[in-house]
């Protein structure tokens, strides 16, 4: 059964807790496995992440928009803020590159969400933001513990 949320949120540092609980909330119905739902938070947080401190650059009157869709075994989520995009998104993607080394981020988020995820689709255009299509297939047969 076809089950969906929206949320938004300030685009401020504290918020990247509450937007990863709350979808986990929301998956947990599918009885994802430990390591399929510390996936997922962890996802959530790095996109949350790029939004604020990328696409805001930590201005508090941005907001970040977070879609989530469940369908049997499949959670699909969108993140999106409407921040200054990313200039060369090729780039962006590439594993240990940032835009903000002064602030000592590691560059891994988007390998984070390739490696946890099994599909990821990032739209971006500078000026207008970007969003964030993210994929992840839910293990089907589980074992059951007697």
């Amino acid at each position: 059964m076809r089950n969906e949320m929206k949320i938004q949120f300030s685009a401020l540092s504290q918020n990247e807790s509450f937007a990863r609980v709350t979808v986990a909330a929301f998956i947990a119905q599918l009885d994802p496995t430990v390591d399929e739902l510390t996936e997922i938070k962890t996802v959530v947080s790095e996109a949350v992440t790029n939004a604020i401190i990328h696409g805001y650059e930590n201005r508090a009157d941005g907001v970040v928009y977070i879609e989530v869709t469940i369908d049997e075994d499949t959670v699909k989520l969108t993140i999106r803020d409407k921040g200054i995009g990313i200039q060369d998104l090729d780039e962006a993607r590439q594993p240990l590159f940032t835009s903000k080394p002064e602030l000592e981020r590691s560059g891994m988020g988007f390998t984070i969400m390739e490696n946890f995820m099994d599909e990821v689709e990032v739209i971006s255009e500078p000026s207008y933001g970007t969003t964030i299509h993210l994929t992840k297939f839910l293990a089907k047969n589980k074992a059951v513990i007697n």
